[in-house]
């Protein structure tokens, strides 16, 4: 699976069991209703983080955040709601769930199902509230982050 490239995402739950984690295993489900779908390994803190919370958020990182999702990938920063404290972000509009300033998208969803995946939990989101921002895509492949530069006119 390496040699598919995703998009990067970092997803967030508030409450008692606060937390943010990187993900690439995301994807849309529907339109009507929106909904999307993540893949989360059952040990991580996040897991548990998003059934207490019954909600969870995702910002979709731009080319510019490549630290941000080092630093949510990383076992070696604060617990709870001071790991949000390195980097901007804004309250959901529907749960107060962090979202990431500089973020391409953001979503913020209520947990409508879990389903089991081998040692991962398949978490289905009803999108509650969705935005947009600018820029380009950072994406993983190979086991690395990469910057996505989308072919000029000339080339395409």
């Amino acid at each position: 699976m390496a040699q598919f490239a995703t998009g990067i995402t970092v997803l967030t739950a508030r409450g008692r069991l606060a937390h943010g984690m990187t993900a690439n295993a995301f994807t849309s489900v529907s339109l009507d209703p929106p909904m999307v779908l993540c893949c989360v390994g059952r040990t991580s803190r996040i897991h548990e983080a998003i059934i207490d919370a019954d909600h969870f958020g995702v910002s979709v990182l731009s080319n510019e955040q490549e630290q941000v999702g080092r630093y949510f990938a990383s076992r070696d920063r604060p617990s709870g709601m001071a790991q949000f404290e390195r980097f901007p972000w804004f309250p959901g509009p529907h749960s107060g769930v962090p979202l990431l300033n500089g973020s391409l998208a953001w979503l913020e969803c209520d947990l409508a199902e879990v389903y089991e995946g081998g040692d991962h939990s398949i978490f289905l989101g009803l999108v509650r509230s969705a935005s947009r921002g600018t820029g380009r895509a950072l994406l993983f492949l190979d086991g690395g982050f990469h910057q996505y530069d989308p072919p000029t006119a000339q080339s395409a």
